[in-house]
């Protein structure tokens, strides 16, 4: 009996503090009840299938990226060196295809966890998240930060403190500090809308990144500002001041908006939550379109969920906790 090993990693939402994560900020995280997964077959070597698209590697020209839903297999193998694996992999998701609440990244932190089990290499959360943003960022070219990947490698509730990590530091790139605030299956007052209009994070990050690079006086203060937010939620929701917590996601978002970091669609939802009793609502990912996060007020969850659907809410979430990243089963 050939190998198999089977890992999985929870998509997240970001509900304070993003995108400060690109620029030493501060965020505070969660999982999302969705996983995606990961099967690694020693009985299909170099063959890799995702939803309605396979193909198998015959030489390192094979691992060129196509523009297809397999990219994200060849970027991970070309990065970890694996030309001609000894096993095949298939990877599937619970999350919706670019809903802004990293579905792809989920898919990266469970591969590459995937890959570590066959190689018998052990690391922990915040080595994983690291591993797995390289290779999205270097491998498939993404202009991304930091939270996605440690949201999705650790699970549960966490303020991510990026501080003195850049972009740019390579190999001397400190880690993160992560503070636990929350464990698996805790339910919190959120709900996340999906607009139902997928997107690309890079295409939204990449231009505000540009003028962030050159200096724009709007762009380095405002997101100055959403850092300081992510620490400041953070203490709101220690504390249960939800009136607090709610006025910085609306500060955190205006800021965003105002960039030309969000869309129609967020904002349509957006709006219905606020005037359906929300305390705040934000982005819960990069903006046009994916997913926005409202926090739930007096007026109760049926009441939002209501009027967010009416408003054209494509799926409606909680938020339940999930444990992060694992191997669900590794077996000969």
């Amino acid at each position: 009996m050939s190998r198999r090993i089977e890992a999985s990693a929870p998509g997240r939402a970001n509900l304070i503090g993003n995108p400060s994560d690109q620029y030493g900020g501060c965020t505070l995280a969660c999982s999302v009840g969705m996983r995606a997964r990961v099967v690694l077959d020693g009985s299909q070597p170099g063959r890799i299938e995702a939803a309605d698209e396979e193909t198998t590697l015959a030489s390192a020209a094979d691992l060129a990226l196509r523009g297809d839903s397999l990219d994200l297999g060849r970027a991970v193998l070309a990065h970890r060196g694996l030309v001609a694996p000894e096993f095949g992999i298939c990877y599937s998701s619970e999350l919706p295809r670019q809903s802004g609440m990293a579905g792809s990244t989920a898919l990266m932190v469970a591969l590459v966890a995937a890959i570590d089990a066959w190689e018998g290499r052990t690391r922990g959360p915040s080595e994983l998240a690291e591993a797995a943003r390289d290779a999205e960022a270097n491998g498939l070219g993404i202009q991304c930060g930091f939270v996605d990947q440690y949201a999705c490698s650790y699970g549960g509730l966490r303020h991510i403190d990026l501080r003195g990590k850049s972009f740019d530091q390579g190999a001397e790139m400190p880690l993160a500090t992560v503070e636990d605030l929350g464990g698996s299956g805790a339910r919190l007052p959120f709900l996340l809308a999906y607009t139902g209009v997928r997107h690309s994070s890079d295409s939204v990050h990449r231009p505000i990144r540009e003028r962030w690079l050159a200096g724009e006086a709007q762009v380095v203060e405002g997101y100055a500002r959403v850092a300081e937010i992510g620490v400041a939620g953070k203490s709101a929701l220690q504390r249960g001041d939800w009136s607090a917590l709610g006025a910085l996601m609306n500060e955190n978002h205006e800021i965003q908006r105002d960039l030309g970091g969000s869309g129609e669609s967020n904002e349509r939802l957006i709006r219905a939550a606020l005037d359906a009793g929300a305390v705040g609502a934000k982005l819960a990912g990069a903006g046009d379109g994916g997913t926005i996060v409202a926090l739930i007020g007096d007026s109760g969850g049926e009441v939002l969920a209501r009027e967010l659907r009416s408003a054209g809410a494509a799926a409606l979430y909680s938020l339940t906790l999930e444990p992060g990243a694992r191997i669900d089963s590794d077996r000969d």
